[in-house]
This record gives structure tokens, C-alpha cells and sequence, in this order.
């Protein structure tokens, strides 16, 4: 597939790039908006996870792939940041514990 080709050039990370540069711009601006904590949280989790959908899907070439290699991919994407959240859960517990007795 080496003469596969995807996409027309550079226009196609042109676009990509500045797709990400506005969600980057929109996300910086959250930080002047005046709403409750969970909702600012919320929208910066879901622009985070599209730029992240993005960037895997063009950059690292995943949307042009079979649909067995992108659920590879995102299984282990999945399980890392599982083991990170159980990992990082159990340290502030403990942190917790310590700054309480």
C-alpha cells in the first residue's frame, strides 16, 4: 500500500490543524466563562477526547485502518487510563487518609 494515497496533500492537515487550533482557542476561553466547575469540566473532557479523536484518526493515519487495529488501539488506550485512574484513586486516598490523621 505504498502508493495509497489518503486525502488530497496538505490541504487535508491544513484543515486538521486549524480544526485543532479553534477547539484549542475555544478551551482556553472557557477559563473566562462564569459556569458551575462540572459543566466547565465537562465541555474541557469532550473537546480533549475530540482533539484526541482527531489527532488519532489523521495524524496517526487510525481512519484510514481496518476497524480490528482502531478497536486494538483504543481497547489499550482504554485500559491504560483505567490502571491510571485505579492507581492515581488509590494514591489520593491515601493522601487523604494521611492529611485527616
Amino acid at each position: 500500500m505504498a502508493n495509497a494515497t489518503h486525502g488530497s496533500g496538505y490541504r487535508l492537515y491544513w484543515i486538521t490543524w486549524i480544526f485543532l487550533l479553534a477547539v484549542t482557542m475555544v478551551m482556553l476561553a472557557m477559563e473566562y466563562v462564569s459556569w458551575p466547575q462540572w459543566i466547565l469540566l465537562t465541555v474541557l473532557l469532550v473537546a480533549m477526547l475530540l482533539k484526541a479523536s482527531v489527532i488519532s484518526g489523521y495524524f496517526m493515519h487510525l481512519r484510514f485502518e481496518k476497524p480490528a487495529l482502531i478497536i486494538i488501539v483504543a481497547a489499550s488506550l482504554l485500559l491504560v487510563g483505567a490502571i491510571l485512574f485505579v492507581l492515581l484513586a488509590i494514591d489520593a486516598l491515601r493522601v487523604h487518609q494521611l492529611s485527616a490523621g
